[in-house]
């Protein structure tokens, strides 16, 4: 998708949404029905994803993130100081993780003092 417009003229720092001075995002979806085929769908959209990788910013979009992509993925789609912004939030209003089924930040961060104070 081409990107741009009204989302690339928000200030980076209003909004926790990372990388709106990105031209494109690409977003490998695979999609099939019989469990049969996992291997054959989910290696086609790596294949291209590693394809791709080298033309990357190596920015992330959360919402396309998978499961078992972790933390360093999900860093990836923040800025820093958005990032420890958002592990603050998390660790004041969910200390305990319990909304982690998702691309989740953890509370750990700000526990840890590995997030910038404030």
């Amino acid at each position: 998708m081409q990107l741009g417009g009204a989302a690339s003229r928000v200030e980076p720092e209003s909004t926790a949404l990372g990388h709106r001075d990105a031209a494109y995002v690409l977003n490998a979806a695979a999609s099939w029905v019989e469990a049969a085929e996992d291997d054959r769908h989910i290696g086609w959209a790596r294949g291209c994803w590693g394809a791709m990788q080298p033309f990357s910013t190596g920015g992330a979009n959360v919402n396309f993130l998978t499961a078992e992509e972790g933390d360093a993925r999900v860093r990836a789609a923040y800025s820093p100081e958005s990032y420890a912004r958002l592990a603050r939030l998390k660790f004041r209003y969910d200390p305990d993780n319990f909304f982690r089924c998702n691309q989740n930040i953890s509370p750990d961060g700000e526990r840890d003092g590995l997030a910038a104070s404030g």
